[in-house]
């Protein structure tokens, strides 16, 4: 159905396109969970590397992080004038220019290129970041959480399957002649591709521009796709999903060091962080029905609930290998129960041609607070310890409690 006809959408045409929108962007997520896993694993080995100085090893990271808070808004502005295809492939073609300039960097041996590199890949995770709302531009109330959260869960395959391509991919880059330990970006590369074509070919009708046009007719479809603008409520939303997203980046991050100076192995690390994820990640089409059966708001609270379970099991069993552990997976749960619902509320509570300027700025927010929240982390590791920083994280997990009851009376 072209994009701009001018005839009216029907339940069952919107059923249908909504599908197709949702293994497109799914698989999208695959390929950018991919290219990004792979990015991630080499770029703390690569700055220390080309630098020489361990010192410098996190700012790959950090530039990352700061790429996607740089590319948010704009790619949120350009998805709202011409559409979520042409955004989300050139999100991935920035990223990918990105990836071919730390290429580049590592065969000249400069720094600042390297990190250049890194803060335009940044706009492929602001790309994968605006997927799971563009789930949602023709999601209605009964599955807003529900989609949002099957794009999110999509990303769990490219996680897992990113950092494992990096031992073939340094084989293959070595016996090509390029420069060293960039050999695992030709899958980021081949990844990258097949996404800005599949975005490019494959989504069409434009989910955004579609539900522009449902919500200009005055049709039954309109009123079930896009509802009132509350912008307190949004606002409530974007807080909840900056302050879930900041206490689990600060707490994951500093989790590591904390285990390895209690003698845990390498291999025990590795396992925390893998189950931490699974956490975040697994289960999100579970929250993402709650979200629609229980409420937003509900649901945003259970998250809260378990980020609070998290912070308290790390303080009491800080010295437990295995209560960390336990207190990972449920940081993990939190996030999702929280982001996924959080997500869902902006969308439903955003006017249609308010809400692609306030993901933007939810993205942005997400981005900025796990930056300073994963600076801050070590600075309150050493001086507190590692159950201090639980409880001082739980402080924003309060502040989202107290939230609360505002953001109800504006849902009500």
């Amino acid at each position: 159905m072209p994009e701009a006809a001018g005839t009216a959408v029907t339940e069952p045409e919107l059923a249908r396109i909504r599908r197709r929108t949702l293994w497109v962007l799914s698989l999208g997520q695959v390929l950018g969970g991919v290219a990004f896993g792979a990015t991630i694993s080499l770029g703390a080995i690569l700055a220390t590397d080309i630098s020489g100085d361990e010192t410098f090893s996190g700012l790959a990271t950090a530039l990352v992080t700061l790429g996607t808070a740089a590319f948010a808004v704009p790619l949120a502005s350009f998805a709202r004038r011409r559409g979520r295809r042409p955004a989300l492939a050139s999100g991935m073609l920035l990223a990918l220019t990105g990836v071919l300039v730390v290429v580049l960097a590592a065969g000249i041996r400069s720094f600042p290129v390297l990190l250049l590199g890194f803060a335009l890949i940044g706009a492929g995770q602001a790309a994968n970041l605006q997927s799971r709302f563009a789930a949602a531009d023709l999601a209605t109330v009964s599955s807003r959480g529900r989609d949002l959260s099957i794009v999110v869960w999509a990303t769990t395959i490219g996680a897992v399957l990113g950092p494992n391509l990096v031992g073939p991919g340094q084989a293959l880059g070595d016996s090509l002649g390029m420069p060293a330990l960039t050999g695992p970006y030709l899958f980021t590369v081949v990844a990258q591709v097949l996404a800005v074509a599949l975005y490019l070919v494959a989504l069409r009708p434009d989910p955004l521009l579609l539900a522009q046009r449902i919500a200009a007719a005055p049709t039954t479809v309109a009123a079930r796709v896009a509802g009132p603008d509350r912008p307190l409520l949004a606002r409530y939303a974007i807080v909840a999903i900056a302050g879930a997203h900041g206490v689990m980046v600060a707490v994951m991050a500093m989790t590591p060091v904390h285990l390895m100076h209690h003698g845990a192995s390498i291999e025990v690390v590795g396992l925390t962080i893998s189950l931490h994820i699974a956490g975040m990640y697994a289960l999100s089409p579970v929250f993402g029905v709650l979200a629609d059966r229980w409420g937003r708001i509900a649901t945003v609270l259970l998250g809260q609930g378990v980020l609070a379970a998290s912070l308290l099991a790390a303080a009491l069993g800080q010295a437990s290998t295995v209560a960390v552990t336990v207190a990972l997976v449920l940081l993990g749960l939190g996030w999702s129960a929280s982001t996924v619902a959080g997500a869902a509320l902006l969308v439903e509570a955003s006017s249609e041609d308010r809400r692609t300027r306030r993901q933007g700025r939810s993205d942005l927010a997400m981005s900025l607070v796990g930056g300073v929240g994963a600076i801050l982390a070590g600075v309150v590791l050493s001086w507190i310890g590692y159950g201090g920083l639980a409880l001082v994280a739980l402080v924003i997990v309060v502040a989202v409690l107290v939230l609360t009851p505002y953001a109800r009376r504006a849902s009500a």
